[in-house]
């Protein structure tokens, strides 16, 4: 599935658990919705758990039952005990430490920092991503809805490698004007047509792209253990950094590999022949 041999981008249908059967190299980034207890949360913007697709008429038989049939097999100490593990060590020099986001609800935002300390991931700081829609349209009428989704940033002690668009001149020197303030919330964005909707919990690839822009450099490596869509893969692709993703639900896998990673690739494929065209 590698599309040069410079960059990769794989997506195996497994558990990240099994990373050792892959030689995956360590990353600079780890990056993932991790379906944590996400079942409770979700159920009330979901037309589908009431009579009807209604709120008016009352909870359904699928009310409150688990997201996704995988979410009671996930464990969060074995998901940062991976992490641990994947990311490069700590550097000596400065500004080149790596880090893990992690996507997921306000509530557990604490339980995430506790169990990332326990794990070497001593630092944090939270993301915000304001949306202008809400997916609790069913409580517009009863309550101010969500329109915010929320992540951490962990890393273990120096601050991870940060690119603000900073530029040097030859001479080391800052130049000026170069640079700017990125802020602890961002813009969310929906995709385009040309982004395939696999996933119900699918993050914007603009959007990822944009984080993986902020914390690595073109050609570094870019995990995902609960990949679902494969969204970050393919924003991962087109930035130019390498990626290796792990999707144990089997429809996902196979969704996200042909419709989500295989065009990206395809693409891929085709401006770098064009290249190679155009130069000979």
């Amino acid at each position: 599935m590698s599309s040069d041999k410079t960059v990769r981008c794989e997506l195996y249908h497994d558990n990240f658990q099994n990373y050792k059967r892959y030689n995956i190299p360590k990353a600079q980034l780890v990056i993932a919705d991790i379906p944590y207890n996400i079942g409770v949360d979700a159920y009330a913007s979901n037309p589908k758990w009431y009579q009807g697709g209604d709120n008016k008429n009352g909870e359904s038989k699928l009310a409150k039952q688990s997201f996704f049939h995988s979410d009671g097999s996930f464990r969060i100490a074995e998901y940062m005990h991976f992490c641990n593990r994947l990311l490069r060590k700590e550097p000596r020099e400065k500004g080149q430490a790596p880090a893990m986001i992690v996507f997921c609800a306000f509530e557990q935002m604490q339980t995430v920092i506790d169990y990332g300390r326990r794990y070497g991931f001593a630092k944090s700081y939270p993301l915000f991503f304001c949306k202008n829609y809400s997916a609790q349209v069913l409580k517009a009428n009863m309550k101010i809805v969500g329109a915010t989704e929320f992540a951490v940033v962990l890393y273990r002690d120096k601050l991870p490698k940060f690119r603000n668009g900073r530029q040097y001149d030859e001479d080391g020197k800052v130049i000026r004007g170069t640079g700017k303030m990125v802020f602890n919330w961002f813009p969310w964005e929906r995709d385009g047509k040309d982004i395939p909707k696999i996933h119900p919990t699918q993050k914007p690839v603009n959007l990822l792209k944009r984080l993986i822009e902020v914390f690595t450099d073109p050609g570094d490596v870019v995990i995902d253990p609960c990949a679902g869509s494969g969204s970050t893969l393919r924003a991962a692709l087109e930035t130019g950094r390498s990626s290796f993703g792990f999707e144990v639900d089997r429809a996902f896998y196979l969704a996200a590999q042909a419709q989500m990673i295989d065009p990206a690739l395809e693409q891929q494929r085709f401006e770098q022949t064009s290249m190679e065209v155009g130069t000979a």
